[in-house]
């Protein structure tokens, strides 16, 4: 089958989308189309849309745009919380391996038999690569004065690399390194790794400021058992395929790497102040509030 579909302007999209049937000020539709861009609207009222292509009725533009502007800030209130947790679990780990391994301990694959010297030979040239690529002020005073580079010490290396990278050395790492981490945030650890796979996904997505809000998780985080989480298990059900779950675990970990934080009371003004937004198709259900991990 060959895509066949035409290019059309702005003012032709805005006209499609009109004789579908999606109630909207033409004007307003075209200003909103020209900043946006159609197919990343097309998420955003996918769920309006019947099989013929036409709009159920009472569909209306104002509601997809005000759900629109909800994720972007969904994602800031998420991207927020990982930026923590990734600091956090990223600083236990490196001071890890450096003290049982020395700054440089991280270049020998015999420190990562969870992963294939392959793997590990694939997350140094990362390391090296990001180094030779950084501007930052320790990466030009280590370049300019150790013969070492562009192989960093791990403080340093760990600094610039990606989630994805602090990852592979997570899993990878000596056998017992990964559960002493999930023990620090009370979490087995198998339900841990779970949660850093599904973390660096989301952070991927709200990276390339993608959709959120109803995006349904591919990779699906483990929710503690009952005698590991009893508060996971009350009587308002958790999913783990939507992003309330995401919610929900980073309210967890806050409790331990932020426990001082507005980060929760932020949550809470975000749904405040968009209070028509659907939340079924985020997980959540009406009295997502009165959930004892809420509370």
């Amino acid at each position: 089958m060959r895509f066949q579909k035409p290019a059309l302007s702005i003012e032709q999209q805005a006209d499609l989308v009109l004789s579908r049937g999606l109630h909207a000020a033409r004007e307003r539709l075209i200003r909103r189309l020209h900043s946006v861009g159609y197919y990343r609207l097309c998420g955003y009222w996918h769920h309006l849309k019947q099989p013929d292509d036409s709009f159920q009725a009472g569909s209306d533009f104002e509601a997809v745009w005000l759900t629109y502007n909800f994720d972007r800030r969904l994602r800031v209130v998420v991207m927020e919380a990982i930026e923590r947790v990734e600091v956090a679990i990223r600083c236990d780990l490196y001071t890890r391996i450096v003290l049982r391994h020395g700054p440089f301990g991280h270049l020998d694959p015999a420190h990562f038999p969870n992963v294939s010297p392959e793997k590990h030979q694939n997350m140094l040239n990362r390391l090296r690569d990001e180094a030779r690529r950084s501007n930052e002020q320790f990466v030009q005073h280590f370049r300019s004065r150790y013969d070492e580079f562009p192989d960093l010490p791990l403080w340093a290396a760990a600094e610039i690399s990606t989630f994805g990278t602090v990852l592979t050395m997570v899993n990878g790492s000596e056998s017992d390194i990964r559960p002493a981490i999930a023990a620090k945030f009370n979490l087995h650890d198998a339900v841990f790794a779970s949660w850093l796979l599904t973390l660096n996904t989301i952070r991927n997505v709200c990276a390339h400021h993608s959709r959120l809000w109803n995006r349904e998780l591919g990779l699906k985080p483990q929710i503690p058992n009952v005698k590991n989480g009893p508060l996971w298990h009350g009587p308002i059900r958790i999913q783990n395929n939507r992003i309330f779950v995401v919610l929900t675990m980073l309210g967890v970990l806050q409790q331990y790497v932020a426990p001082r934080s507005r980060w929760r009371q932020r949550v809470f003004d975000l749904f405040d102040g968009f209070p028509n937004v659907p939340l079924a198709p985020m997980g959540m259900p009406a009295d997502w509030r009165n959930h004892p991990l809420w509370r």
